[in-house]
């Protein structure tokens, strides 16, 4: 028994499709009054009355336990009337039809429970006095093939469910491998982008010192010495931000990397706490502006001058925008490195009341040799990283000749946060 109380309202083909059931019924009831012999009462008022007690089935649906209540009405009337048993037999079919609406669609469940004894009373009485009616032999077969027909319908009914069913899954399937491709192609272009902004840096500047070390070794073995320990630091440098990142894709409980791996043959003065690259992550953290005077400490160790300004008042910040705002300075260094050889930078960060500002300027210089390799993902990952953060990045040639890299990021948005 369906006790879901029917929330919306009927559609215009349940509404034609119990109009319909009503006039079917009731005809069935007016040929059966008509057809009675000795009738005692008058045979138009129980031929009228047989026809009332099918209508309220056209508003089964509508307001069933109204159209219960009509029904049952008038099967009284006819109980009184003692109609003709063919009568009764169709007014119990009625009744049955309408108390199974107003159990299945009323959203008055109390009155409905409440109903539901007097109607099952009254239909009891109809079908104890009601007779199975003689029906012709077409009639008989119509009746045996309803079922049939019924069952195949709901048969090609249930196969259309089913396959619209699994149209339905193979199309979540479809959106859950779209979705995971996307993914992993985010997660590759954010690797990509962190591996560059480690990577690019560092090379680029100890490709730089070490053509300048070769320069001078024999004339001036000092400054080659100071050149191949600026080669060195860059390198520790670059072998950090690798294990770091490193570690980042490492941290779902992967074995820990032995001491005897390339590590450290590589550096031979690491133990095997620091080869591990989960426990290297978690011990060299990400960079942030903090590690802005290091980082132009390395190119001023090239000869490049560089003059770091930073102004308005110094607070923390989320370590993800201050890792963003230093791989500006980082990013721009590195194309002023490749494409403007004997550059100067000036480089100013300023902590503003709503805004943070990174502004890297060069002067005019010639491209260098590593000027060709670039693919020009860089400025689009630092675009990436900073719209992130709802802020806005200007590239482009200066007025004045040389290059200019400006990141703005609003502040007022972390604050909120």
């Amino acid at each position: 028994m369906n006790s879901r109380p029917d929330t919306g309202g009927p559609t215009p083909r349940q509404q034609v499709l119990d109009a319909g059931l009503a006039l079917a019924f009731g005809l069935v009831a007016v040929r059966y009054a008509l057809a009675a012999p000795n009738l005692p009462a008058a045979p138009l008022d129980v031929t009228l009355l047989a026809a009332v007690a099918a209508a309220p089935l056209a508003w089964r649906r509508r307001a069933p336990l109204a159209a219960l209540w009509a029904q049952l009405a008038c099967d009284v009337v006819l109980l009184a009337r003692h109609a003709f048993p063919d009568v009764l037999f169709s007014a119990s079919l009625v009744a049955a039809v309408s108390l199974y609406a107003a159990v299945a669609h009323s959203p008055r469940r109390r009155l409905c429970l409440l109903t539901a004894p007097v109607a099952t009373a009254v239909l009891l009485v109809l079908v104890s006095r009601a007779r199975l009616p003689h029906f012709p032999n077409w009639a008989v077969g119509a009746l045996l093939l309803f079922p049939i027909v019924v069952a195949a319908l709901g048969q090609r009914l249930w196969a259309r469910r089913a396959e619209e069913s699994r149209a339905r899954v193979r199309a979540l399937e479809l959106e859950r491998i779209e979705a995971l491709r996307q993914a992993v192609e985010h997660e590759r272009a954010r690797i990509a982008r962190e591996l560059h902004d480690v990577v690019t840096h560092n090379v680029s500047v100890m490709v730089i010192q070490a053509g300048a070390a070769r320069m001078v070794l024999d004339q001036k073995p000092d400054l080659a010495r100071e050149a191949l320990l600026a080669i060195e630091t860059g390198g520790r440098a670059a072998m950090t931000d690798l294990r770091h990142v490193m570690g980042l894709l490492t941290m779902d409980g992967s074995e820990p990397a032995s001491s005897s791996g390339p590590d450290s043959l590589t550096d031979p003065g690491l133990d095997s706490d620091s080869a591990d690259p989960a426990a290297q992550a978690d011990l060299a953290p990400q960079p942030g502006l903090d590690g802005l005077e290091a980082l132009v400490g390395r190119i001023r160790l090239t000869g490049i001058p560089i003059d770091l300004t930073v102004t308005g008042e110094r607070r923390s910040l989320p370590p993800g925008l201050e890792l963003t705002a230093y791989r500006v300075v980082q990013e721009a260094l590195t194309n002023m490195v490749k494409h403007a050889t004997g550059a100067a930078a000036q480089i100013q960060v300023d902590y503003g009341a709503r805004e943070l500002s990174v502004d890297v300027a060069n002067s005019e210089g010639r491209p260098g040799a590593a000027a060709t390799t670039g693919s020009g993902k860089g400025l689009l990952g630092l675009r990436e990283r900073v719209a992130l953060y709802g802020g806005t990045l200007q590239t482009g040639p200066r007025l004045t000749g040389g290059y200019r890299v400006k990141a703005m990021i609003p502040l007022d948005l972390m604050e909120d946060a």
